[in-house]
């Protein structure tokens, strides 16, 4: 996208697809003769004009301590990313996770343990494993998300 401007009329800007070219002039020639036609150029033209006399308007590069907090947003925006997945991860297999916990108990105590249970706690196992490392994922992804957040918070005031 390329971007020009009138010499006359700097506030006007008339944006064109692809780069500087005798074409993208061409094209906003006729962005420019529209704007006359329909009464929306501040300035006249009376000498006429030619696609030459365009300004072209270039953005600024940024700089590198710009460049390293976009870097810096971008890093924070994927550990909260990270951070919304692990927790969703944790919540569906919570409460089946807290059932199997449970059964656990029941291997501690006097209380007799049937065949049934036995077989839904070995099953258990692995939906256990999975919950409690998730959980030490998330924890530890939650220390790193708060850094995260406030870099974020930093990047999004006025």
């Amino acid at each position: 996208m390329v971007q020009y401007t009138l010499t006359q009329s700097p506030e006007v800007i008339l944006n064109v697809a692809g780069k500087d070219s005798r074409k993208a002039r061409e094209k906003a020639m006729d962005q420019l003769v529209e704007l006359m036609d329909d009464g929306q150029l501040p300035t006249n033209l009376a000498d006429g004009f030619d696609p030459q006399q365009f300004i072209e308007v270039k953005t600024p590069e940024p700089t590198a301590d710009v460049k390293n907090q976009e870097d810096a947003v971008v890093e924070a925006v994927q550990v909260l990313s990270h951070l919304a997945t692990l927790k969703m991860k944790m919540q569906d297999s919570r409460e089946e996770a807290l059932e199997v916990r449970q059964l656990i108990d029941l291997l501690f105590s006097d209380e007799p343990i049937s065949e049934a249970q036995i077989a839904s706690l070995k099953d258990g196992f692995k939906t256990l494993k999975g919950f409690a490392q998730t959980n030490l994922k998330y924890r530890d992804a939650r220390s790193q998300a708060e850094s995260a957040r406030q870099i974020l918070d930093e990047a999004l005031k006025p």
